[in-house]
């Protein structure tokens, strides 16, 4: 267990907070004299401090060169582990600072842009109605993104698209809803499938698809589908986030398979087919980490999602 105790107590055989800080600010920066300007110290008083952190771990951190400051198999392995650390920290901090019936504080939330513009809305709105003194920090991401600045501290709660790209036992996490997706095209483009009233994803062999870029699950969701049907589909336009997608599928240039609640709000100007049974969805979830409990204007939000 790491112990931490402030700068100015002289304790022997203690990791220091601000060692850590000292630490990390200079492995982002790999620059002595900038990362004392971000943390506001002197250079020297920066350096001394990272020497005795070295010594109280037993290990170079850095490898220091004129012009080049590069981090030891050391520095790579505790880099992660002080972020956390500081992170965990600045949270207990916000969560000590709350004030009752959540006049302050914060959250900070990880979604995919797809449920930013469909799902989030109505609820953040809901929760800036009853906590206004409540600041919300939204990071728009795709699952494999958001697991990761889970992991290392830097959100609260993420939406994120089961199953999880690489399973982590360090999360919990609890499905939330099951969306269907639907095909969205240009009303002044030919009907999607021949003109039925539900498309099959076989359908979707002689379509053009807008796709969306790599990483996005909605098109490793959809991309996996049509392999299944036993056909590679063709794009006409694909790296797009959601906005250009819907656009460019607006605009005629080709049909694309998005949620139901994206295609609800986004509408104006598209045709909307639904998918022939049993259809194409997602499942979504609500995660957080597994060894520390979400402050509580977190806990809060978090129970209003899943009672929405």
């Amino acid at each position: 267990m790491v112990r931490l105790v402030p700068i100015g107590k002289a304790y022997a055989g203690c990791v220091q907070f601000q060692q850590l800080q000292y630490f990390v600010a200079v492995a982002e920066t790999r620059h002595f004299t900038r990362a004392a300007e971000l943390v506001h110290v002197a250079q020297p008083s920066l350096s001394q401090q990272i020497r005795a952190l070295e010594r109280e771990l037993g290990a170079d951190l850095f490898r220091r060169a004129r012009g080049n400051i590069t981090l030891t198999d050391a520095g790579e392995a505790l880099l992660p582990l002080a972020r956390r650390i500081l992170a965990d920290t600045d949270t207990a901090r916000h969560e000590v600072q709350e004030v009752a019936q959540l006049r302050s504080g914060r959250v900070r939330l990880g979604a995919t842009p797809s449920l930013c513009t469909g799902l989030l809305p109505d609820v953040l709105r809901a929760f800036h109605d009853r906590y206004p003194g409540v600041r919300l920090l939204i990071e728009e991401g795709g699952s494999h993104d958001l697991v990761r600045e889970l992991a290392r501290g830097a959100l609260d709660l993420a939406l994120v698209v089961l199953p999880l790209p690489t399973p982590s036992p360090a999360l919990t996490t609890v499905e939330l809803l099951r969306e269907d997706l639907v095909v969205v095209s240009s009303p002044d483009a030919p009907r999607p499938g021949r003109g039925r009233r539900a498309v099959r994803i076989a359908d979707l062999e002689g379509e053009r698809l807008v796709m969306f870029r790599h990483g996005y699950d909605l098109r490793e969701l959809t991309v996996a589908a049509c392999r299944a049907e036993g056909f590679e589909p063709g794009f006409a336009v694909e790296g797009g986030e959601m906005d250009a997608v819907l656009g460019f599928a607006r605009a005629g240039l080709g049909v694309a398979v998005v949620p139901r609640m994206v295609a609800a709000r986004s509408g104006h100007g598209l045709r909307v087919t639904p998918l022939a049974r049993p259809g194409l969805y997602r499942t979504i979830a609500l995660a957080h980490r597994s060894d520390v409990a979400p402050p509580r204007a977190a806990r809060e939000l978090q129970r209003m999602l899943l009672e929405r």
